[in-house]
């Protein structure tokens, strides 16, 4: 292997070190929610307040993976929470429809963790499956200067932006599987931000 492609090695597992403090803060997130839950009685739809932890377990599992070092399993975890947080939207999004949620603030809160779930889910499934598999996206960057190579906080920048643009900003999709999670990310996105934040600032109001 030359030199080029051990450091690009490198970097990539370096990142390791990068993704495991941005799961760990969307834990964090996700046990405040929890707490906030059990002090003020919420619930999402007919779950109890400690539904949250359904999300907070695989998201320490990861993390341990992360830290340890490659483990085919990553990516496996990556789409349990991305399920896991499907359920916690439509959950809310009924608990809407049926008029269970009449605290703003609450329901901010709820809709901000589903979200910032979102984008690190994202996130983690463009890395994962970009240091695996064929190039995923076309980088602006890497036009210009060939020997560029993408580094974990990319990823984060593209599912960043593309949860709250709900399209490409900056780099552009290749391949279909790429084209297919953005599309999947920006339709989460939209019912977590547009339909939540809309009737949080209509009890707001």
């Amino acid at each position: 292997m030359s030199d080029s492609a051990n450091s690009t090695v490198i970097e990539k597992d370096e990142a390791r070190y990068e993704a495991a403090p941005i799961v760990l803060g969307v834990a964090a997130l996700q046990l405040l929610l929890a707490l906030a839950s059990r002090s003020e009685g919420w619930e999402l739809w007919v779950l109890p307040w400690w539904c949250w932890f359904a999300l907070i377990v695989p998201e320490v599992l990861l993390i341990v993976m992360l830290l340890r070092g490659k483990d085919p399993a990553e990516l496996r975890l990556v789409g349990i929470i991305f399920f896991l947080n499907l359920a916690a939207l439509v959950m809310l999004i009924g608990s809407i429809l049926e008029g269970h949620e009449r605290d703003g603030k609450q329901l901010l809160l709820k809709g901000v963790t589903v979200w910032a779930t979102d984008v690190v889910t994202f996130c983690l499934a463009f890395w994962q499956i970009d240091r695996i598999e064929e190039e995923m996206f076309q980088w602006p960057s890497k036009q210009e200067d060939t020997s560029w190579e993408s580094h974990f906080f990319d990823y984060f920048y593209v599912s960043f932006t593309n949860s709250i643009a709900f399209s490409p900003t900056d780099a552009m999709p290749l391949t279909t599987r790429a084209k297919l999670l953005m599309f999947i990310e920006s339709t989460v996105s939209s019912l977590a931000i547009l339909l939540v934040a809309a009737r949080a600032v209509n009890i707001l109001d």
